[in-house]
């Protein structure tokens, strides 16, 4: 059935024309994206085995956080081994099953890291709102279905957005970024976009709206809290919401740059930067969120602590 959609097309290659001759320089490039890539895999994995291996840390923040840092390395790995291979061509073509299917890993990315941190917040407003009953409400199965309704949901909007795009007749194969993305293609479409406009706007609002609305209603509850409560509860918030906001924040800014590309002329914008503040929400972000909680989050950077002192006395021992 898939098959015969893609047929449809009548468009078996996409040209992605945002690249562009750098020469000798293209060595460079390719390294560093590769060690951004391999910095990636492995501040991400370091901390998700850090979370499963430990017991003190199945909680539900840091339970949610391993979410996170999974859905980090599925987003990057939908882009940085594209990227590096593109980088070494000579001809930047993508296939249409390949197009469509970089479409679906970079989008699902973005719906679980927002709905993600969505939960994050709810999690923290019950954290500092209702302390006592915090255990209580935040019970292992409701964790358990929040992390799957997270991934399920996302996964479910994005396949049925993907199957509206593949059913598009195209008139055209030139996608002028360096990766595949869904209104470029509906851009090259000769065939009526209704629907596809109406399902983008549903699933722009479930998934910025909806999620904005329940971030704000949560941090409004945690800073009325804050204000009337002690010290105790004012540095709790502080400790844990801080980490989360700066994750909101970076990953906001780097889809607002995305957003503002497709909305404004941006020619008087180097095209270095033009390339770079479109792939920020999914290159910055796997760096960004390992760090920011490493250094914030005390029971990780106790762990982590604990770790270099059992490393250093081994090293001791052998020596």
């Amino acid at each position: 059935m898939l098959w015969m959609i893609i047929n449809s097309t009548q468009v078996s290659y996409f040209i992605l024309s945002a690249y562009f001759d750098t020469g000798m320089l293209k060595y460079l490039y390719f390294t560093i994206i590769l060690c951004l890539y391999v910095l990636i895999i492995l501040s991400n994995v370091f901390l998700i085995v850090l979370i499963c291996v430990n017991r003190s840390l199945h909680e539900p923040m840091y339970l949610f956080l391993c979410s996170l840092f999974v859905n980090q390395l599925y987003g990057s790995t939908g882009l940085f081994p594209f990227i590096l291979l593109q980088i070494l061509k000579d001809v930047h073509t993508v296939s249409f099953s390949l197009c469509v299917l970089q479409i679906f890993c970079l989008y699902s990315y973005v719906q679980v890291e927002m709905i993600n941190l969505t939960v994050m917040s709810y999690d923290r407003y019950l954290s500092i709102c209702f302390p006592l009953q915090y255990h209580t409400r935040m019970t292992h199965n409701k964790i358990v279905v929040l992390i799957t309704v997270v991934w399920v949901l996302s996964l479910l909007k994005i396949a049925i957005g993907r199957y509206m795009t593949v059913s598009l007749q195209l008139c055209g194969n030139i996608i002028d970024k360096i990766y595949c993305d869904h209104y470029s293609i509906v851009e090259l479409s000769c065939s009526d976009t209704t629907d596809n406009n109406i399902y983008g706007l549903i699933n722009a609002f479930i998934s910025i709206c909806v999620p904005v609305m329940l971030i704000l209603y949560s941090y409004m509850r945690i800073l009325k809290v804050c204000f009337s409560g002690s010290k105790q509860t004012r540095h709790k918030a502080v400790s844990t919401c801080t980490p989360h906001l700066a994750s909101l924040i970076n990953f906001t800014l780097g889809c607002c740059f995305e957003v503002v590309q497709r909305r404004f002329n941006m020619n008087h914008v180097p095209n270095t930067m033009r390339i770079f503040l479109s792939v920020y929400f999914v290159i910055l972000q796997p760096v960004f969120n390992p760090m920011v909680y490493g250094l914030k989050m005390s029971k990780i950077r106790v762990k982590c602590n604990h770790l270099n002192v059992l490393c250093g006395k081994r090293h001791l021992d052998l020596i």
